[in-house]
């Protein structure tokens, strides 16, 4: 067996503060309570699944947007087609 350096751990790098308002802390208590979890599981759980779905929906309204851009001048043109 080779002698590795004891890996060290770094503190506070991958930690992360946030202030929720007293709502969403009694939500994310009340889920933890309900599925036997700590508050940090739950946070965590709620992050992991959030994080792909808000990169979805930015997908979904820059796609929505680009679309809209486009049918719009479509619209300017086929009412432009009309006034001739």
């Amino acid at each position: 067996m080779t002698n590795r350096p004891k890996k060290q751990k770094t503190r506070g790098d991958h930690c992360l503060n946030i202030f929720v308002s007293y709502e969403l802390k009694s939500q994310l208590k009340a889920l933890a309570d309900k599925y036997d979890r700590t508050t940090s599981d739950i946070v965590r759980a709620v992050l992991k699944i959030g994080i792909p779905m808000m990169e979805g929906l930015s997908t979904a309204e820059e796609v929505m947007v680009k679309e809209y851009v486009q049918l719009f001048r479509k619209l300017r043109q086929v009412r432009s087609l009309k006034d001739l």
